[in-house]
């Protein structure tokens, strides 16, 4: 059977809440300036392919949350020009900082798409992304980005790093509604005889509204559920530990921000919490743990982190290796890094393709190639990924999944293949 990719719910879920939380408001550029046909047609010999790169590298959330993905498709594409490029012709970076703004997002989107006239967007990571509707009216292919909303399971031409099996004809999901598999409360199930799961949330809508998600799919796999809940101003997680050490739970999954996770940690500690695993999720896959963690020793060496894509750490494999030869002058490394790096490739694939036809590399030809049904797995550094239109939601899906758990000393260290991890579960909506 062909092993599948589970639906982003739980994954991107920490970003979505970002989203919610911290996105800035304003209005948008108008319809006129984004009414155009096919720009960018053959180019003569030797001229850059150019790409446009959107990030919300400054933004409410703090400066480094959202810039794993370009520095990843950064370093890939610096790699392939210093191999000649494609066909002869380096590639051309364009970089936008949204500023994690609507308006901003509009503003990169009429830069990169309208004057820049980049052939496509790679590897987008943007924390409210307004400009989506007019990406996809333009008929840019926007490969490989981060689902921080609900923008690539809702718009054609926008082909996301997880896949979609959504209609995206303008309308968010099926109906309004996108679907997330309940793989990783599987696992813990399956793999670690786990029973009792706890849910930590802020009073918050965004917060509460991901809680109850998490919830539902823990219940349907049949967990017994404790719910926390802490005011977002002024957050009692000595109240919530004690509870958990009270309640006995095997996990901790949470639906608040990277700060608020680090706090409930320190008081986990202090209060002698044991847990089979704290679940956290891609998002904060990364080697900056000792210092995030750094005065919660148990509850980090209790970090687990689920995914779909290939653990960074794994430097076994070969794809990996290059990602990590690649990107050795970087600070710190993530899994984000790996994925933005896994989009560059994506976009090389679709653009070598290309460059062998009589058009050439253009928005229409790399629109093609990414609307294809076939699997695409950035040689076995991301599970299976697939673009369909289905009518309606799957009710069961076959998902595989990327597991790692954090140890002092050995960084993270990847549990079992992510090729075999897989599970049919059900498919719930959101």
């Amino acid at each position: 059977m062909r092993r599948r990719r589970p639906f982003r719910a739980v994954e991107a879920a920490a970003a979505v809440l970002l989203l919610a939380l911290s996105a800035a408001c304003g209005s948008r550029l108008p319809e006129s300036d984004f009414e155009h046909g096919e720009r960018a047609g053959p180019a003569p010999d030797g001229t850059p392919i150019r790409v446009g790169i959107i990030t919300s590298a400054t933004s409410p959330v703090g400066g480094d949350t959202f810039v794993g993905p370009s520095e990843g498709a950064k370093a890939w594409f610096d790699r392939l020009n210093a191999r000649g490029g494609i066909d002869g012709r380096r590639v051309e970076v364009r970089e936008c900082d949204d500023g994690g703004s609507g308006v901003g997002n509009n503003t990169c989107v009429h830069q990169l798409v309208d004057e820049d006239e980049v052939v496509a967007l790679v590897a987008t990571t943007a924390l409210d992304y307004a400009g989506a509707s007019r990406v996809s009216h333009a008929r840019v292919p926007d490969i490989g980005g981060q689902p921080i909303g609900a923008a690539y399971d809702t718009y054609p031409h926008l082909y996301g790093i997880y896949g979609s099996l959504a209609p995206r004809d303008g309308t968010k999901g099926w109906n309004g509604k996108q679907y997330g598999g309940t793989e990783v409360y599987r696992y813990f199930k399956r793999e670690h005889g786990a029973r009792t799961a706890a849910v930590v949330s802020y009073n918050q809508a965004a917060s509460a509204a991901y809680a109850r998600l998490v919830e539902r799919g823990l219940e349907a796999e049949g967990y017994e559920v404790v719910s926390e809940q802490v005011d977002f101003a002024l957050p009692n997680f000595r109240a919530v530990a004690a509870d958990l050490k009270e309640q006995g739970a095997d996990l901790v999954f949470d639906a608040i921000d990277s700060h608020g996770n680090a706090q409930l940690c320190e008081a986990m500690d202090d209060a002698g919490v044991r847990v089979t695993a704290k679940v956290t999720n891609v998002q904060n896959w990364s080697s900056a743990v000792p210092d995030d963690y750094k005065d919660a020793p148990r509850c980090r060496n209790a970090l687990w982190a689920t995914g779909s894509s290939r653990n960074y750490e794994d430097t076994d494999q070969e794809a990996v290796r290059e990602f990590r030869d690649a990107t050795e002058g970087l600070e710190t490394h993530s899994q984000w890094q790996l994925e933005g790096w896994a989009a560059a490739m994506w976009f090389t694939e679709a653009a070598e393709s290309c460059a062998g036809s009589g058009a050439g590399v253009t928005r229409a030809c790399l629109d093609a190639f990414m609307n294809r049904s076939e699997d695409y797995t950035a040689d076995g550094l991301l599970v299976p990924v697939r673009f369909e239109r289905l009518a309606g939601p799957p009710t069961t899906r076959r998902t595989c999944l990327s597991v790692a758990r954090w140890q002092d000393g050995k960084g993270w260290v990847s549990q079992g293949d992510m090729d075999d991890t897989c599970f049919d579960v059900p498919q719930l909506p959101y």
